[in-house]
């Protein structure tokens, strides 16, 4: 079973799952996220990967570009990995937070709590540009558009992505321009047209994209969508 709930950190969501297997695909997010003993980051991902375990897991998920000023490293260092808070953080803070986690009543809402916290102290905030860059490539925006909508060349929205994105925002592109295909198919729309509506040249890039990204085929994808316990590719679990 899954459920989520929009956060009080702006543009994250708080999540919970029984652990039911499930197929991650890549969103662009990172994730703070616990399971019985342990907390841990899920970086950026640039595949799909298989994630559950039967471990029951809570998690906040960031908006992408919004997590690196909380968790205090940048996206790349993450990118692809699964790494011990206690890895980014003092170990012995990172070991009471765990134990705290453990023993609320609801661990969400408290790993919610560990988040704002941080969040409060955070030394710097979100990079607001990033923030821009995504709505624009969200609502299907080229990069170069997006990168001129906010002011920067080429070379600085990459290294600026990079930070905070974990990878460039080619990739970027790519990843949230898969969601809004892959979300239409969910909802019964035609390849032909999920194709299209979400900015791909047409039915054959987005069968390459779903392959090279998701690592699966359209309709392997439909399918394994109609079958699995409904659940956001954002949310992710153990590798």
């Amino acid at each position: 079973m899954y459920r989520e709930r929009p956060s009080a950190l702006p543009g994250a969501v708080v999540w919970e799952s029984d652990g039911h297997g499930q197929t991650v695909l890549p969103d662009g997010c990172l994730d703070l996220l616990w399971t019985p003993g342990r907390l841990f980051v899920a970086g950026p991902d640039t595949r799909a990967h298989r994630a559950g375990g039967g471990l029951r897991h809570a998690g906040v998920r960031f908006a992408p570009g919004t997590a690196p000023a909380l968790l205090g490293v940048r996206a790349d260092e993450l990118r692809d990995r699964r790494v011990d808070l206690a890895d980014l953080w003092d170990a012995a803070k990172a070991r009471e937070l765990a134990e705290r986690v453990d023993s609320a009543a609801d661990a969400a809402a408290e790993l919610e709590a560990v988040a704002l916290r941080r969040a409060a102290a955070a030394p710097w905030p979100p990079d607001p540009l990033l923030g821009e860059v995504v709505r624009r490539l969200e609502a299907g925006a080229t990069v170069a558009a997006a990168a001129g909508a906010v002011g920067l060349g080429a070379r600085q929205l990459h290294r600026r992505s990079l930070a905070g994105f974990g990878y460039g925002p080619k990739t970027l592109a790519r990843v949230l321009r898969l969601q809004r295909a892959l979300a239409l198919i969910r909802q019964g729309t035609p390849y032909a047209a999920a194709a299209l509506a979400a900015g791909c040249a047409d039915q054959a890039h987005l069968a390459r994209e779903t392959r090279e990204l998701a690592g699966t085929t359209l309709s392997d994808y439909a399918a394994s969508a109609k079958s699995e316990t409904p659940q956001p590719s954002g949310s992710r679990t153990t590798a």
